[in-house]
């Protein structure tokens, strides 16, 4: 991978623009972060106290992906039934950037995880698993609340030494989680996403950090493409989405878990966890733990043996 400095002169060449949406009920926040994360170099989410509502923000060049944008807000907006306006502003590259630095620090989750982004200077780290990140990758960075949910959860799956043989996690994003089980537990693991470029970014994260030879990245829509269904069974499965097409793929999930198998489910909200929950009680998963991260929870369940 190229490193940050190398990154950071490319896309100083590029006009940018922050996009956002204001006022959005907590539900439906996953449906309109994920229509931007579309097109946006980095998403974040502001909760306004006053009103109990949210901001979703992020940053791309300007214009970029107009039409996949405008499908996706429109989806969400019929999902959610909420209806909510675009707003713009342009943004200087360099500012972005110093921002994005400045708010990407070093972070310790779970006890176990480093998560250290390129701008830091290497370090001895005795008993983590140090995970390197470009700044410039916000999503998966293991700042949201559903990243550190499924490390979390994770660090307490990797301590039990059960047979972990064969390992998928669907809507690997930047590939951090399938990283994270790869050093951990030093295992063969499918990364998959919808999306070529977050493929391609786990691909050279996974490289970075000496894993290259473990993860396999490939873009697939869930369980329907033909080398996730061949991977069957499996020992753990990531899946960091949202609460909608976590319920819809319930069952698939738990034909492609070996018994004694461990799902780790996030990108739901708390208010969503009963729904998720129910969907997969209902295939036979049993609940090990949920942990709330802020208004996130991520769901430890796993299947009998």
């Amino acid at each position: 991978m190229r490193d940050t400095y190398a990154m950071q002169r490319d896309r100083r060449a590029d006009p940018l623009e922050t996009i956002w949406l204001d006022a959005l009920p907590e539900e439906a926040v996953p449906a309109f972060e994920a229509a931007l994360q579309r097109v946006c170099r980095s998403v974040a989410l502001f909760r306004d106290e006053a009103t109990d509502t949210w901001r979703v923000e992020g940053v791309r060049p300007q214009g970029s992906g107009d039409e996949e944008l405008a499908g996706a807000l429109a989806l969400a907006a019929m999902v959610t039934g909420t209806d909510a306006a675009l707003q713009s502003a342009p943004v200087e590259a360099e500012g972005w950037l110093a921002r994005t630095v400045e708010s990407f620090p070093e972070a310790e989750i779970g006890g176990r995880f480093v998560i250290r982004p390129t701008h830091v200077p290497p370090r001895a780290t005795y008993g983590r698993t140090v995970l390197t990140l470009d700044a410039g990758i916000a999503f998966g960075s293991g700042e949201h609340a559903s990243t550190q949910g499924c490390l979390i959860a994770f660090a307490r799956v990797a301590q039990d030494r059960r047979p972990m043989r064969r390992v998928l996690d669907l809507g690997t994003g930047s590939g951090i989680l399938a990283m994270a089980a790869a050093k951990r537990r030093k295992r063969r693991v499918l990364a998959t996403d919808i999306e070529p470029w977050s493929v391609r970014v786990a691909e050279q994260n996974a490289r970075m950090n000496g894993v290259g030879a473990l993860v396999r990245a490939r873009r697939a829509d869930g369980w329907a493409e033909r080398h996730v269904r061949a991977g069957r069974p499996y020992d753990l499965v990531f899946a960091n989405i949202l609460a909608r097409p976590l319920c819809a793929m319930a069952k698939e999930l738990a034909v492609g878990l070996a018994p004694g198998g461990t799902a780790i489910l996030a990108g739901l909200l708390g208010t969503q966890a009963r729904m998720v929950l129910a969907a997969h009680r209902r295939q036979g998963l049993v609940l090990e733990r949920a942990l709330p991260v802020g208004a996130w929870t991520t769901l430890l369940l796993r299947k009998r043996t």
